[in-house]
């Protein structure tokens, strides 16, 4: 008895609570209509003198509706907070959800304390949960008039219980067989699918569906009927359907479509079978159907009407090409193509309609993303990698074409992830796997499915970076990480394809398409709408490769060792071309100059190439061995690096002086210091007689050149000022 008093105690106190908050509400409310009154007293006079002027009351009018209707066709649904009513009602109600939960706890042990003490038998335990179950349905039933979001509430609870005593009584106790329960099942989801129509109660059937897609696990024995449940579950689907379209109750269709998403997911991956085809496409047309129910009533998509559209095109065929792929069944693209062709006809639809520019291209889009997607499996690329890079490329167009907030966040969402697949489509080149064609091979083709898609994604933020700066930085993030994607693609392809070749070879390969690839990026800067900033970054990432391709090329050591040709160093040399564009038609259209350190980090360059190159070029010009090759190195080293640093640095000196550069002549300054140090120092002492003259008469004659030309320059430069000082004058 003292468990029915608590129960009893806990509805009243429940409904006490709500009689005083119902009570509160309507006080609230006419406050606030008392205040409004009070307004509209003390302000009655502000609208007459309008009334002295019809004409213009009525053209105002006209006006406004002609911004309305226009408002209204270009964007016809606002954007809205839709998680705002669900957070309210959660606040307004939480003591009623907590109760109800607390209460069907407070039943639940009561019963197992009563199941331990042996005072009732197993069909008397059920039958006490049928009747708190339809205790708490009638009481719900009688309180709805005063009480509707909590009555609602009640009778989920009731529902609730009468779901759990079919589960306990089925698998527990054994009290019916398995086609019982699930027909007891069926019939609790037709009864609280019934209630909701009768109280016009959303959130009761959102109860009863959350019933409806778990009772199969309820009644589960362990023996998979997949074709039983996936039966149960379209029908459940075309009910929901059914409701949507009549009471246009949107959650209810997603709660839908995530449970069914579940089950067709983990059916396919548990029992590969062809059956499940037909339950993919029965699914497809269903929430397909779902997504266009506002559109054939108002001709409108809703931002949520466009994500379902995205979500069951692409969910779908990730099933369907994925069981395809198991049973080896051919062709893949045959799915992506039929859901292109049903999109396209609502493209042309729309396109011969001429209503909705937004309706259009979000058709389009569909359409040509599913068309690009069957290209890309025909040529077996990666299933999971290329529908992704294909949806975030889609999601990016519908976003930019929309402006709805709810595509950004998906995009932001879904891109790192098109980056971890692609990580991990490249690991397959580390797999040992040596059957991968030049090229035309699933990872570089799934690669080149990413570059696509990264490429248009990039063209639809220069268009968007047109009219918005506010989020360079973040736009500049992205074009690097699009950036770095195309240029591992096709390092990783090109490392693979030469892994049977020596590593010098693998070595100079790679350095010089990064530095042709940072060098294209650099020529293509203006159309790729690169900031100053990202230009600069480039250009000293340029310099560093120059550097590490320069001093770390063992090709000397492999020719010499008859590893690889003579003919590899000309093509070693390539890399001289992209110095020769960085210095004469790049940086001078940048502003890269403006830092003194740019000046330094070029120079370096020039005299790390110069002095390797005419070093290699001495070492193949003579005849060596293993054996001398030390002795030559020593020997360039000591007698020709001093001639060619003071030449660089006569270079430096006159360019400096020629275009009024500071900085170059502190260069070429601090080289010749560093040469003659050098010369003094060590050089002298490692020499040969007739080396030491010949080094200290050629160096002499350059610094003594040197001297010329800097005076030379220093007096044309004063008759220069002299002159302009007498024009002046």
């Amino acid at each position: 008895m003292i468990y029915v008093f608590i129960f009893v105690l806990t509805i009243l106190i429940i409904l006490i609570y709500q009689n005083l908050n119902r009570k509160i509400q309507i006080l609230e409310r006419k406050i606030s209509d008392l205040s409004k009154d009070k307004v509209n007293i003390q302000q009655p006079l502000q609208t007459f003198p309008e009334t002295h002027k019809p004409e213009i009351l009525q053209n105002d009018r006209i006006e406004v509706q002609k911004q309305v209707s226009e408002s209204i066709e270009n964007n016809s649904e606002p954007e809205k907070d839709w998680l705002t009513p669900l957070f309210d009602f959660v606040k307004q109600n939480i003591l009623t959800i907590i109760g109800i939960f607390t209460l069907v706890l407070g039943i639940g042990y009561f019963v197992k304390y009563a199941i331990d003490k042996n005072w009732i038998g197993e069909n008397a335990r059920s039958c006490i949960g049928y009747l708190s179950g339809f205790v708490l349905i009638v009481t719900a039933h009688f309180i709805r008039k005063n009480y509707s979001i909590f009555s609602s509430i009640i009778t989920g609870g009731g529902i609730a219980v009468l779901y759990f005593t079919t589960t306990i009584a089925f698998r527990e106790y054994h009290l019916f067989s398995q086609n019982i329960a699930f027909l007891i099942t069926c019939a609790i989801t037709l009864l609280s699918i019934f209630l909701s129509y009768r109280y016009n109660s959303e959130t009761l059937i959102i109860f009863s569906l959350f019933g409806g897609f778990l009772a199969p696990l309820m009644i589960s024995t362990g023996q998979s009927n997949y074709l039983f449940l996936f039966t149960y579950l379209s029908l459940l689907n075309i009910g929901m359907l059914i409701t949507v379209y009549l009471k246009s109750w949107k959650s209810v269709g997603w709660v839908a479509f995530i449970f069914t998403a579940i089950y067709l997911y983990f059916w396919t991956v548990e029992k590969t079978d062809l059956t499940s085809i037909i339950f993919y496409i029965i699914t497809y047309l269903l929430f397909y159907a779902f997504a266009l129910t506002n559109y054939f009533k108002t001709n409108q998509l809703s931002k949520l009407d466009i994500l379902m559209l995205v979500l069951i095109n692409f969910s779908s065929i990730i099933g369907l090409v994925y069981l395809f792929n198991v049973l080896k069944y051919e062709p893949l693209s045959i799915f992506p193509l039929t859901f292109a062709v049903v999109n396209a006809f609502f493209m042309f639809r729309e396109y011969q309609n001429k209503k909705s520019e937004r309706n259009y291209s979000v058709f389009a889009g569909i359409s040509i993303s599913l068309l690009t997607l069957a290209v890309a499996l025909q040529f077996k690329t990666h299933l999971i990698t290329s529908v992704w890079a294909i949806e975030v490329s889609l999601l990016l167009y519908i976003w930019k074409k929309t402006n709805h907030t709810i595509f950004k966040i998906f995009f932001y969402f879904l891109f790192p992830l098109v980056i971890l697949s692609q990580i991990i489509t490249w690991t397959e080149y580390m797999n040992g796997n040596k059957d991968l064609i030049i090229i035309l091979n699933p990872v570089f083709l799934t690669s080149m499915v990413v570059i696509a898609t990264v490429v248009f994604n990039l063209i639809l933020l220069k268009k968007d970076s047109k009219e918005k700066n506010e989020t360079e930085f973040f736009e500049n993030i992205f074009k690097m990480i699009c950036f770095g994607i195309i240029y591992f693609s096709g390092l990783f392809e090109l490392i693979y394809q030469l892994s049977s070749e020596n590593f010098v070879i693998i070595l100079m390969y790679s350095f010089l398409y990064s530095i042709s690839f940072v060098t294209l990026l650099l020529i293509v800067k203006n159309k790729l709408n690169l900031t100053e900033n990202l230009v600069n970054i480039l250009i000293y990432g340029l310099l560093f490769l120059l550097i590490a391709h320069i001093s770390s090329s063992q090709i000397v050591d492999a020719i010499i060792k008859n590893k690889i040709g003579l003919n590899f160093y000309f093509v070693h040399l390539i890399y001289i071309l992209p110095i020769l564009y960085l210095v004469l038609k790049i940086i001078p259209q940048t502003e890269y100059f403006k830092e003194k350190i740019g000046y330094w980090m070029v120079s370096f360059v020039i005299i790390l190439a110069v002095s390797f190159e005419f070093y290699r070029i001495y070492i193949f010009s003579n005849r060596v061995t293993i054996e001398n090759l030390i002795q030559l190195e020593e020997h360039f080293s000591i007698l020709y690096l001093p001639i060619i640093w003071a030449v660089l640095a006569c270079g430096f000196i006159f360019s400096g002086l020629k275009k009024n550069i500071p900085e170059l002549n502190k260069i070429g300054f601090s080289l010749l210091g560093i040469t003659i140090l050098k010369l003094y120092f060590y050089d002298v002492w490692q020499m040969d007689n007739v080396s030491r003259i010949i080094a200290f008469i050629i160096l002499g004659i350059i610094l003594l050149l040197s001297s010329f030309m800097f005076q030379k320059f220093k007096n044309m430069l004063k008759n220069l000022v002299d002159k302009n000082e007498e024009k002046n004058i």
